[in-house]
């Protein structure tokens, strides 16, 4: 059962409302909002900067294009930029506050005493993109449409707590939902609202949701959707009549008169056109390009600038997972072995120049992440399910095999040998790992090896048999969607709220869903009851403890080959392009450039 607080989770009253209805302008999961109701911009902004000039990005795009404006269907390609851009939320996050949002669409939001509901009340002169008032409805329309299956199933996934959405009235909104926790006033006000218009013919009948394509969205964003001379650049053209600019969580930000994402057909060729001055901006995470690709006359005049920016993100687990749907993938030693056999260290000194940190809890970088042994509380949540978990849950928290310090690969692979062999599976003298059946072990993989070609040299080493398969883009997206798989990567969303993303990667609920982010297969009994606990969690303190519990369970179970993180944004940008003095705390390399730069040019 979820347990819920029954103390007040509003803020920052407004003292023309009456007593007995309370509404902030702001909500925070736990603690106060560092911004009062009458602040007039973020400290990280400037808030007179000027609006204008052009900002060229890029993407990598196998197929070179897209072919829909809703990013919101479960088919095609949409054109990259379309949710920073275009489509709004109820609430907008700061970026220098952890869970703390402040209202966009909405003026302020009411939160139950009990937590079971959140309303919203909208600004009045919220517009969208054709004039009309963004409405009541057009929020719930937005919601039953997102949920619906002509959505793609990870919005109904996201939003899964919500039971439904009320008018109240035309200027306001109630979110009921199916538990009470902190959290989910946040997840609602991250609702993105567009328009029922959208789609709709000039002859009355209407595009159904799922087929809409290049029909321009009606949304509420600042920036509308232009056409490309190309035909294959996404470009975005700022609304001049956009109803936001003077809201305090918009002042100062979105200020490029145009916005254009040029596609590219692979990196190669994306870090050519960098070095060409094709584009603006560029954050790199590939330390191989970083210091040996970025050079010439542009840099060395200084028009393109390299320089690295720090952040305090949670870095959320990505790595590489096993299909725990396959049998042989479901005996933790077997996961722990294929740990043994991926030499970290090696690869980020030969191909990453150790800029990399390996990723070694699924709370990296912040308080969330477990370390020593249990604490009182993390045993009082673990001790319901000994039975079921691995006795080292309850001993010292996961060190990974290293091989740097102190570490020896050798025997390394003599330890995954040895697992594996615990497992059932041993040479049998034809150098293939077997079990007793006489079944080889068998590990299919798509695609290239690419930075895996040492790991698969290893794993084959070993007795395993690696079978590779063409890669086809679509033809993968498919087989993960109906889990038809081995071996593929997995990289969580980054997020301060970390619960939902969990829900939906490792939750039960989700492992027999089609479509549904629990690629793993996971099926839990105590993984679910600690993701509850995060999700209900009623103080930082409770957070933490229900955190560094799953964090525990989640590591010693070896689900996931972690990988790596970056704890600087490594950066390359054209000398025209200028910045706030103070840096956000946290926040995405290209989210921080659309929102606070602009163009000193213009």
């Amino acid at each position: 059962m979820f347990r819920a607080s029954v103390r007040l989770f509003v803020f920052a009253l407004t003292l023309l409302w009456p007593s007995a209805v309370l509404a902030a302008h702001a909500v925070a999961q736990y603690g106060t909002p560092k911004y009062p109701p009458n602040f007039d911009h973020f400290d990280y902004v400037r808030p007179d900067a000027p609006k204008g000039g052009e900002l060229n990005l890029s993407t990598v795009s196998l197929n070179s294009g897209f072919d829909k404006y809703n990013p919101f269907s479960l088919k095609g390609r949409p054109a990259p930029g379309l949710s920073e851009l275009v489509f709004e939320t109820l609430t907008v996050n700061s970026l220098d506050e952890v869970n703390v949002q402040y209202g966009l669409l909405a003026e302020d939001i009411e939160v139950a005493p009990d937590f079971g509901s959140a309303t919203f009340r909208l600004r009045a002169n919220a517009r969208f993109s054709n004039g009309d008032p963004v409405t009541a409805k057009d929020v719930a329309y937005s919601f039953t449409t997102l949920v619906s299956p002509k959505a793609s199933p990870r919005f109904k996934s996201y939003f899964v707590d919500i039971d439904k959405v009320v008018v109240v009235d035309a200027r306001t909104v109630r979110f009921d939902f199916k538990r009470k926790g902190r959290d989910l006033a946040l997840i609602a006000g991250s609702l993105p609202v567009f328009s029922p218009k959208w789609g709709l013919l000039a002859d009355g009948s209407r595009v159904s949701f799922d087929k809409l394509a290049l029909e321009p969205p009606i949304a509420s964003g600042p920036y509308r959707v232009d056409r490309s001379p190309s035909g294959q650049n996404a470009v975005y053209t700022r609304n001049p009549d956009y109803w936001g600019t003077n809201v305090p969580a918009r002042r100062g930000t979105l200020n490029f008169g145009k916005v254009v994402y040029k596609l590219y057909k692979d990196i190669d060729g994306q870090v050519a056109a960098m070095r060409a001055g094709d584009f603006d901006v560029l954050s790199e995470t590939k330390m191989r390009y970083w210091c040996c690709q970025y050079i010439g006359q542009r840099f060395d005049e200084g028009e393109l600038v390299k320089e690295l920016f720090p952040h305090r993100n949670p870095r959320p687990m990505n790595g590489y997972i096993f299909n725990l749907r396959r049998k042989q993938f479901q005996d933790v030693r077997v996961r722990q072995a294929f740990d043994y056999i991926y030499d970290w260290e090696w690869l980020n000194a030969m191909i990453f120049d150790d800029q990399f940190d390996r990723q070694d809890s699924y709370f990296a970088n912040t308080p969330l992440a477990a370390s020593g042994v249990p604490s009182a509380a993390e045993l009082a949540l673990l001790e319901p399910f000994r039975n079921e978990l691995d006795p080292a849950v309850f001993g010292p928290i996961v060190k990974q095999p290293n091989t740097k310090v102190g570490g020896n690969y050798r025997e390394n692979m003599r330890k995954a040998i040895q697992l594996f062999a615990a497992a059932g599976w041993k040479n049998r003298g034809d150098g293939v790992l077997r079990n007793d059946a006489g079944e080889p072990f068998v590990l299919h993989v798509s695609g290239t090896p690419s930075l895996l070609e040492a790991f698969y040299l290893n794993v084959k080493r070993i007795g395993i048999v690696v079978e590779f398969k063409n890669s086809d883009p679509a033809v993968d997206r498919e087989n993960l969607r109906n889990f038809e798989f081995d071996f593929t990567s997995q990289a969580l969303r980054e997020s301060r709220n970390p619960g939902p993303e969990l829900y939906r990667a490792y939750h039960s609920h989700e492992a027999d869903v089609k479509g549904s982010e629990n690629l793993l297969g996971l099926k839990s009994r105590a993984v679910d009851a600690l993701i509850e606990r995060i999700l209900d969690a009623s103080s930082q303190e409770e957070l933490e403890t229900a955190a560094h519990a799953f964090d525990r369970v989640m590591l010693h179970e070896a689900y996931v080959l972690p990988w790596r993180y970056l704890k600087n944004h490594y950066l390359i940008y054209h000398r025209r392009l200028k910045r706030p003095e103070k840096l956000p705390e946290y926040y995405g390399a290209y989210e921080w450039v659309l929102n606070t730069w602009w163009d000193g040019s213009a």
